[in-house]
């Protein structure tokens, strides 16, 4: 009946074009894969007590777009993403219940909007963690989840379900290559070159930048997602050489066409 479901629930995804879906058993929580790692009560079962599973979804960011950041085109697809994944997890959530599962989705970003997270710099829960236990990637030292598809280009969200589903394999095998493209480029210098989770991200400088470009409306930055090597996106989109991005002379056309969009959307 396990596989079953599961089955159902992948047949779900699949309908909806989600490409990336992984399943975590609320136990991984309580056995920390690393340290440091999170206080008891952001563990999906002291969220939601009838938790059993952590069923998690992702969509990629599409690295053209993000190339642009920060930009509106950004801010745009950064918004479209985020409410595709809000409507995805609460349609699976409510196929749950329907089936006879209690379950509850999680809202993409739950830390009611940027002023809040200069006082807090934390969501109550953490989908990057979530897809990390769901077997969806590893940690890079930007702090954020890289998949072997698209690098950290990618968004999660997760499903908390009574469902006892069958779990997927943590990735194993290490998918940053430590090239510090991201220290290097981070405008807030925000990280810290060392390895996760030794050295994390200063997230109230991250959140303090964040809020700058929010006043403009182009955020979020991006910088340190648009410049890791990490992903086969990379492949696909033709982007293998990073330098790109600071190399004006060999990329000419790539230079004028981010300069023509940064120079919309933008708030005085």
């Amino acid at each position: 009946m396990q596989e079953q479901l599961r089955e159902l629930l992948l047949e779900r995804c699949r309908a909806m074009e989600i490409p990336m879906v992984g399943i975590a058993g609320v136990g991984r929580w309580e056995h920390p894969p690393f340290t440091p790692w999170m206080p008891e009560a952001f563990y999906p079962q002291s969220i939601f007590p009838e938790a059993r599973s952590v069923f998690v979804i992702g969509l990629p960011v599409d690295l053209p777009v993000l190339e642009t950041a920060p930009s509106i085109y950004y801010h745009e697809l950064y918004t479209t993403v985020n409410t595709l994944l809000d409507q995805y997890t609460y349609r699976l959530a409510s196929y749950l219940n329907e089936m006879g599962y209690p379950s509850v989705f999680v809202p993409r970003d739950g830390y009611g909007g940027i002023e809040a997270l200069l006082e807090n710099p934390v969501a109550f829960f953490s989908h990057r963690h979530a897809a990390y236990l769901a077997g969806l990637g590893n940690f890079g030292v930007n702090n954020m989840l890289l998949t072997p598809e698209y690098g950290p280009r990618v968004r999660f969200g997760s499903v908390l379900t009574a469902a006892i589903l069958p779990e997927d394999p943590i990735l194993e095998g290490e998918l940053c290559t430590r090239c510090m493209a991201c220290v290097e480029r981070c405008p807030a210098r925000a990280i810290k070159e060392g390895e996760y989770p030794a050295t994390l991200t200063d997230k109230k400088a991250c959140t303090e930048n964040s809020e700058r470009l929010s006043r403009k409306g182009i955020s979020p930055c991006g910088i340190c997602l648009k410049v890791c090597p990490v992903g086969r996106d990379r492949v696909h989109f033709r982007r293998e050489d990073s330098a790109m991005y600071t190399d004006r002379a060999r990329y000419p056309a790539y230079h004028r066409a981010w300069k023509h969009v940064r120079s919309y959307g933008r708030k005085k």
